[in-house]
């Protein structure tokens, strides 16, 4: 597979429902669209724009992915962590994910940023099943440290120069497309979960495959079914996205320069 068009971006971003116009942020930004990449699908699901666009944020070079594609649109997991993947091989060495995910906690609220700490796959399945390729990764890798703890520490720093407050919490990964019911949501609660979303957990594993280092941060969009009151919809989810898109776009752009600082030394 050939490496991706990223110049000398150590640094990935992840754009996803509600945070893509982080893009518009970008400075010197090279737009291609995924059709034009080997392998990559194109989403189908609004507020994903299917863009990689390599420029610099905060001055630093990155590579962003505007936009994914999850299981529930059909594809296998090897075309959902295609790009991510891609990334790894190209050199990228600390991509920064995000995502929208609905609340378990009844005390947060649409709009909260949340650190991911950890997470839960409810895929009922791993990207890594199936031959492995020993020049990314080992057969076993260890996911004990998925969510580096260095990052962290940087994005709450970071949080606290901005006067942005951010939760950390565990992240569920689901299949979806339909949301969870609130039995189900009642289920991840007492496994430990105070958000839940539909992606993310599998472009993780193979990140930590190849030893690329984590930071992931959530959008928080919806209460969870059973948490609110509100219908589910994912028009509600983009229009969160969109009131919260400031907030995250200026801790993403404190957070990176931080990010390829901490992978240089």
């Amino acid at each position: 597979m050939p490496h991706l068009p990223i110049g000398d971006a150590r640094v990935g971003i992840v754009l996803g429902s509600g945070a893509g116009g982080f893009a518009r942020r970008l400075a010197r930004a090279r737009r291609t669209s995924f059709s034009a990449l080997r392998g990559f699908p194109a989403p189908s699901i609004a507020g994903h724009a299917g863009e990689l666009i390599v420029g610099r944020a905060a001055g630093v070079p990155v590579a962003v992915l505007s936009g994914r594609v999850h299981a529930y649109e059909g594809h296998s997991f090897e075309r959902v962590v295609h790009p991510v993947r891609a990334l790894a091989r190209a050199g990228v060495r600390a991509v920064v994910l995000t995502n929208a995910a609905g609340a378990v906690r009844a005390a947060w609220r649409p709009g909260d940023l949340m650190l991911v700490a950890d997470h839960l796959n409810g895929f009922g399945a791993n990207p890594l099943a199936g031959p492995n390729d020993p020049s990314l990764g080992p057969r076993f890798p260890d996911m004990t440290g998925a969510y580096d703890p260095a990052l962290r520490r940087l994005a709450r720093a970071a949080a606290r120069r901005l006067a942005i407050p951010l939760r950390q919490g565990v992240y569920a990964g689901v299949p979806g497309p339909s949301y969870e019911t609130p039995a189900e949501v009642r289920m991840w609660r007492t496994l430990g979960a105070d958000a839940i979303g539909m992606s993310t957990v599998p472009e993780v594993i193979v990140l930590r495959h190849a030893s690329v280092r984590v930071l992931a941060i959530s959008l928080i969009t919806n209460m969870a079914a059973g948490i609110g009151r509100a219908p589910l919809d994912h028009d509600r989810v983009l229009e969160a996205g969109e009131r919260a898109a400031g907030r995250l776009g200026d801790l993403l752009e404190a957070v990176v320069p931080l990010v390829d600082r901490l992978i240089e030394d």
